[in-house]
């Protein structure tokens, strides 16, 4: 089992959806997130002042697998958020030690689903 973090660009999530629902992954959690990297932000001015903006939008998307997906599942992610620039995106892969299903007590392969 795995747990897929991903970090991409806010107007990417459609397409990442409609990737990963290509491959009949559909279970997936996403979040607002705000974060910098090697795109360093922005200066923008404010009533004249000049204000560095370095914390830039993002979004992270969670999605656990079990071992089979986890290829699919990233190359999905890769198809539908590259563009070739700066501020594509990361992925992020862990192991996950043990998954249980609260509404069935469910354990394991079988939680994940």
């Amino acid at each position: 089992m795995k747990l897929i973090t991903v970090y991409i660009q806010p107007y990417k999530l459609n397409k990442v959806k409609q990737e990963l629902f290509k491959e009949k992954i559909y279970k997936v959690s996403v979040t607002n997130a705000l974060g910098c990297g090697q795109q360093k932000g922005f200066t923008e001015s404010y009533r004249g002042i000049d204000i560095e903006v370095n914390l830039l939008k993002k979004i992270r998307i969670e999605i656990a697998v079990n071992e089979a997906f986890v290829e699919p599942t990233v190359q999905a992610i890769i198809a539908g958020s590259r563009t070739g620039n700066i501020g594509d995106g990361k992925i992020f892969i862990t192991p996950i030690e043990e998954c249980i299903r609260i509404r069935s007590g469910e354990t394991g392969r079988k939680a994940i689903g």
